[in-house]
């Protein structure tokens, strides 16, 4: 009942955005922590970390970067990372699953913001504390508007996927770049012609692999830009192959490889 009751929430902020653009009401968090992390402590704290605009130029296309600074947290091990924007529809924009691979966590990416908000990075341990670091950040329309895609073109284009690695020194951090070519429906979207809902069709996870080994999975939300991108990094220890597998909602797979050398 209260995940619907923020969904409720955030389909008010939906149609309210249309009428005025106002700052980041720092009242949302109180309800959307309750739907998502309910009685549960989480603490702010400097090691995490959202970067970003004060203002986006689109709010479809938000550029954050998304930090955890392991060296910082005085052995604080996270697990998960949860993107949170208040202001959202559906405010759970991704997850992101850590492994070892990647000592700490630097993520440039894209997200939708409908309006103003707080982006929030929610970092949880294996024993489930919770911690979290912020930025508001203002920006309108990202989630919602009309469509006027040819359907035909739009799904001969998805899963198209581009990725680099920067040479890497082997044992030290390495840069990673991702982009799948992807439309990222919202399902708040309506058809230009009918002015009926466009249904949700989106990438939902993406599971990188380096030699056969998990980097990270991501589970990704409709709160992500078209197009997801993705720069991160993480720590290749010899000569080896880069893999991705990703996955849309209705159940087709996108894989891409990169051979990685010295």
């Amino acid at each position: 009942m209260k995940k619907i009751w923020v969904m409720m929430l955030g389909m008010m902020a939906l149609g309210m955005s249309t009428l005025a653009h106002a700052e980041a009401d720092p009242k949302l968090w109180a309800v959307v922590k309750e739907a998502f992390f309910p009685k549960r402590d989480i603490q702010e704290v400097d090691f995490l970390k959202v970067e970003g605009p004060r203002r986006a130029e689109s709010g479809a296309q938000v550029p954050v970067t998304l930090i955890y600074d392991k060296a910082a947290a005085n052995g604080v091990e996270l697990k998960k990372l949860y993107v949170i924007v208040d202001a959202n529809p559906i405010q759970l924009a991704s997850t992101y699953h850590l492994t070892e691979m990647m000592n700490g966590f630097q993520m440039s990416t894209r997200i939708r913001q409908e309006t103003d908000s707080f982006v929030r990075l929610i970092g949880e341990t294996a024993d489930g504390k919770l911690y979290m670091g912020k930025r508001e950040i203002r920006a309108a329309g990202g989630c919602g508007g009309t469509v006027d895609n040819n359907e035909s073109e739009v799904r001969a284009a998805a899963g198209k996927i581009k990725m680099n690695v920067d040479a890497p020194k082997f044992g030290e951090p390495a840069t990673a770049t991702f982009n799948i070519k992807h439309v990222m429906r919202t399902g708040l979207q309506r058809d230009l012609v009918s002015q009926g809902y466009v249904p949700a069709f989106y990438i939902n996870k993406a599971t990188f692999t380096y030699n056969g080994k998990e980097v990270m999975t991501v589970d990704v939300g409709v709160g992500t830009s078209e197009d997801p991108y993705m720069k991160f990094s993480f720590i290749p220890d010899a000569p080896g192959k880069l893999e991705v597998v990703a996955t849309d909602n209705e159940g087709k797979t996108f894989t891409q490889s990169l051979d990685v050398n010295s």
